[in-house]
């Protein structure tokens, strides 16, 4: 089962890099996001008002750590992502960039969190790593005209989502998996849509594809991807879903060269083969940070459980 969840992760979480790509053909990234979120919020808030028990015992406080969280893990990292792709960035590079967040949440994990990350661990990470930049080197090369500053844009959003995933962990609230979901699309729907309507591109374009890519990304990055994120923080911790990360890279750009044509070469197989083997290292030598909690918070830790299993 774990396996399975990892693949499926993997997976549905490179299709919002594709998805992105796709709508970026005909809309810009507000508009595509403000569509992606908007429907989906007025069915969910539709589906809050059918469960009023799931908001029983919550604070202003605790709705509004979950508008941080959503605002942080979508708006924030979702924003930043079609704009690079929008800049002329490719799809692989943008989650080759994002291969880069592993790295630092290891690294916060035992100050903010508590968790031991043993040598073992921070060799596959170091290894994960690695093979993102090899793959990087070989796949940034086809962005000529992007402006350099365009390769930073993903970097501030693999930052917002580490803030989102150890503001979710810190949590010491149980809160109901719609709950979550709702809260944090709610929130992504209006940042979108004051985002659109503030650059007059809320008006969705008549193309086909336009509606093809937004149920694209609804019901595979959005439902899956994120779901799937926040379960395997849950079971897992996070130096283990980070550690899947890795993967989004190599798997994206082999993705974007099927589905865009963009390059794929024995380099980008190294680096492909090289965050596979850093993937087993860091699972295998994961022997103490399954638990996304700190000593003697027990069940509370990580209510990652809030937030867990409500996207997937």
């Amino acid at each position: 089962m774990r396996s399975l969840l990892s693949i499926a992760f993997v997976l549905c979480w490179s299709s919002g890099f594709i998805g992105a790509k796709l709508g970026a053909g005909s809309a810009s990234a507000v508009t595509v996001l403000m569509w992606r979120f908007l429907p989906l919020a007025v069915v969910l808030i539709g589906l809050a008002a059918l469960l009023p028990a799931s908001w029983r015992g919550l604070t202003a406080r605790d709705v509004a750590r979950q508008a941080v969280i959503g605002a942080l893990s979508q708006s924030g990292y979702l924003l930043s992502v079609y704009y690079a792709i929008q800049l002329g960035v490719s799809s692989g590079t943008t989650a080759l960039i994002d291969g880069v967040q592993p790295l630092v949440a290891g690294a916060l994990a035992g100050p903010l969190l508590r968790q031991y990350v043993s040598r073992r661990q921070w060799f596959g990470l170091g290894l994960g790593v690695t093979g993102v930049a090899v793959v990087t080197l070989a796949d940034a090369t086809a962005g000529a005209g992007v402006p350099w500053w365009a390769y930073l844009v993903p970097f501030l959003g693999m930052l917002s989502l580490v803030a989102a995933t150890f503001l979710e962990s810190r949590s010491r609230t149980r809160v109901a998996p719609m709950v979550s979901m709702t809260v944090h699309c709610a929130t992504s729907a209006v940042v979108f849509t004051a985002l659109a309507v503030g650059t007059r591109s809320a008006v969705p374009p008549a193309e086909p594809s336009f509606w093809t890519s937004i149920a694209w990304l609804v019901a595979l990055s959005t439902l899956g991807g994120y779901g799937l994120y926040w379960l395997i923080l849950r079971r897992s911790g996070v130096t283990a879903v980070n550690t899947l990360m890795f993967l989004m890279a190599p798997v994206t750009a082999v993705w974007g060269a099927l589905a865009f044509g963009e390059p794929f070469g024995p380099q980008t197989a190294l680096g492909l083969a090289v965050c596979l083997t850093a993937v087993l290292v860091v699972r295998h030598g994961d022997t103490s940070a399954t638990s996304t909690g700190t000593p003697g918070r027990g069940s509370d830790t990580g209510s990652g459980t809030s937030v867990a299993a409500h996207r997937a």
